[in-house]
C-alpha cells in the first residue's frame, strides 16, 4: 500500500513569517486522495490541504498529512494513531470518538450514469432493482445508506466504480460531482461526454475535519482550526482556493 507523508508549512502573513515544527505544534492528520479537492499530485495537495493548513497556521500549528485509504485514515486516527482525519462528511455518530470542526465547502452528491440510461427518479424508491456502486467506508447521506431495499456494490475508491459503470456492471454510483467529473478527465477523458450527473442531487455537502478526543490537547486544537477557518471565511480566502480548483 502507497503511503506518503508530508508537511505542508502555510503562514499567514499578517499573522506570522515563519513556523517552526516542533512536537507541540504539529497535527498529524489522516488523509486520502480525493482529487479535486485533496491529493498528493494536485498544485500545494489541493484546495482542502491548504484551507486546513493555513487555518491551523494561524495559531502557530504545523499540518502533517499521512495518505491512506479512507477506511484505515479514519480507523486509526480513532484508535489514536492519530491527531485526526480529513475531509469527512458530517456524521452525528462521530461525536462519539471525534470533534467535528465548523464546516467548509464541498459539491453536490449524487448519481452518475452513462447517458444512455434512461433512469430518472424523484425518490430513492425509484431506483430498486438498479445496481449502485459506493465506495466502502464512505458517508454519503442518512436516507441513502439505510436503504437496505436498494442493490449496493462496494468498491476501494470512486475510480473503480466509475470504470465498473462505463463497463455496464453498475446502472449508477454515488459520487461527488467534482470528483466524478476530475476523475473522468484524467483517467477516461474520452468517455467525460458518456456520462451524466442525476438530478436532484442527494445533498450539498460540506467538509470537515475530526480531531480525536484522545488527542493530546484535542480542544485546543479543534477551536484553533476553527478560529483560523473564520479568518478564511472573513477575508474571502476560502472563495479564491475554489475557483481557482476549478470548484
Amino acid at each position: 500500500m502507497f503511503r506518503r507523508s508530508i508537511y505542508i508549512v502555510c503562514c499567514m502573513l499578517s499573522l506570522m513569517s515563519c513556523s517552526t515544527a516542533t512536537a507541540d505544534n504539529i497535527v498529524i492528520l489522516n488523509t486520502l486522495d480525493w482529487e479535486p479537492y485533496i491529493g498528493q499530485k494536485l498544485p500545494d495537495q489541493g484546495f482542502v490541504s491548504v484551507i486546513v493548513s493555513e487555518a491551523f497556521a494561524a495559531s502557530g500549528y504545523v499540518v502533517e498529512l499521512s495518505y491512506m485509504p479512507w477506511v484505515r485514515a479514519k480507523a486509526t486516527a480513532r484508535e489514536g494513531k492519530a491527531d485526526g482525519c480529513m475531509p469527512e462528511y458530517y456524521l452525528e455518530e462521530d461525536k462519539d470518538d471525534f470533534f467535528i470542526s465548523d464546516p467548509f465547502p464541498g459539491g453536490p452528491l449524487g448519481f452518475f450514469k452513462r447517458k444512455n440510461d434512461p433512469t430518472t427518479y424523484t425518490k430513492l424508491s425509484d431506483l430498486q432493482g438498479r445496481r449502485i456502486g459506493v465506495v466502502r467506508g464512505y458517508v454519503n447521506t442518512e436516507e441513502f445508506d439505510r436503504a437496505d431495499y436498494l442493490q449496493k456494490e462496494a468498491a476501494n475508491d470512486d475510480l473503480t466504480n466509475i470504470r465498473k459503470l462505463m463497463g455496464g456492471r453498475l446502472d449508477l454510483i454515488v459520487i461527488d460531482k467534482f470528483v466524478g467529473l476530475y476523475l473522468l478527465q484524467q483517467e477516461m477523458p474520452d468517455k467525460v461526454g458518456e456520462v451524466e450527473f442525476l438530478d436532484p442531487p442527494l445533498e450539498e455537502k460540506t467538509l470537515h475535519v475530526l480531531i480525536a478526543q484522545q488527542a493530546s490537547d484535542a480542544e485546543a486544537k479543534i477551536k484553533a482550526f476553527n478560529e483560523g477557518l473564520n479568518k478564511l471565511k472573513e477575508n474571502g480566502k476560502i472563495d479564491m482556493l475554489m475557483k481557482r480548483s476549478g470548484l
